[in-house]
C-alpha cells in the first residue's frame, strides 16, 4: 500500500491536514500507524475511508454518515447497512409524499384524492404522529402555527380528518425541506382556500430538486463506500 501523509489525504478534498487528523480521532477513518518520531502514516485504506465518509455526508447527512463509518470501523457491517437502508426508505417516503401533495393541488378540493369531503378518519393526535413519525408535541406546534386545525370532541380530544392529514403530510414534507413554520402555514392556507398555488408549486419544485440531488448523492456516496469496503472483511455473494 502507498504511504501517505495527512497533507496527501487533505489535498484531494481541499481540507486541512488537521481536519484529517480530527476525522481519525473521531473514529471516522481507521487509526494510522506512527513512525518512530510519532508522525502519522496513512495508506490507501485511509484514503478510501475518507472518500467514503465525505461522500456519505451529502447523501445521508453528517450524523448518519458518522454512524455508518463508526459501524464499519468497528466491524458492524449490518448496522452500517441498516443506517443506509433507513436513508433510502426516507427518500422513497419523501417521493411518495411529494407525489401525493402534487396530485392534491391539481384540483385543490380540500381533501386528498379519493376521499369524500365529509370523510373523517380515525386519526387521533397519537395516531397521526405515528403515521408521520413525529411527536405529538410537533403536531401541537403545527396547530399553534395554524398549519393543522383539528376538530375537538366534547371531551376536548383532537381528531384529524382527511384534509387535516393532507395538511400535516404537506407540513412534514416542507419541514424536511428546510421551510419555517410561518412559510408552511402560508402554503397550507393557500391549499385550503385555493387562493393561489404559486408558492406551493415553487416549494414542490424546489423539494423535487432536493430529492433528485439527494438521490444522486446517494449513488456517489455508495460508489465511494463500495471502494472502502474492498479493504474490509465483508462477506461476498457466491458466484
Amino acid at each position: 500500500m502507498s504511504k501517505l501523509r495527512p497533507i496527501d489525504l487533505a489535498r484531494e478534498h481541499s481540507i486541512t491536514p488537521q481536519a484529517v487528523r480530527n476525522y481519525e480521532t473521531d473514529g471516522l477513518i481507521p487509526p494510522a500507524e506512527r513512525t518512530a518520531s510519532g508522525y502519522r502514516v496513512y495508506t490507501d485504506l485511509h484514503a478510501a475511508a475518507l472518500r467514503a465518509f465525505l461522500g456519505l455526508v451529502p447523501a445521508h447527512g453528517h450524523a448518519t454518515a458518522r454512524e455508518i463509518m463508526h459501524a464499519l470501523n468497528t466491524g458492524r457491517i449490518d448496522a452500517a447497512l441498516a443506517a443506509i437502508d433507513r436513508g433510502h426508505a426516507q427518500l422513497q417516503r419523501d417521493r411518495e409524499t411529494l407525489k401525493a401533495v402534487a396530485e392534491a393541488i391539481t384540483h385543490l378540493t380540500g381533501t386528498p384524492a379519493g376521499e369524500p369531503a365529509n370523510s373523517r378518519s380515525a386519526f387521533t393526535i397519537g395516531g397521526l404522529a405515528h403515521r408521520l413519525d413525529v411527536t405529538t408535541a410537533t403536531l401541537r406546534n403545527w396547530e399553534d402555527a395554524g398549519i393543522v386545525v383539528p376538530q375537538r370532541s366534547v371531551a376536548g380530544h383532537r381528531t384529524y380528518d382527511a384534509a387535516d392529514v393532507r395538511d400535516a403530510e404537506l407540513a412534514h414534507l416542507l419541514r424536511r425541506g428546510g421551510y419555517g413554520l410561518e412559510q408552511i402555514a402560508v402554503v397550507v392556507q393557500q391549499v385550503r382556500t385555493a387562493g393561489g398555488t404559486q408558492a406551493l408549486s415553487k416549494a414542490l419544485d424546489e423539494w423535487r430538486l432536493r430529492l433528485t440531488l439527494r438521490g444522486v448523492a446517494m449513488l456517489e456516496g455508495a460508489h465511494h463506500l463500495a471502494g472502502y469496503l474492498t479493504f474490509l472483511d465483508v462477506p461476498k455473494l457466491p458466484g
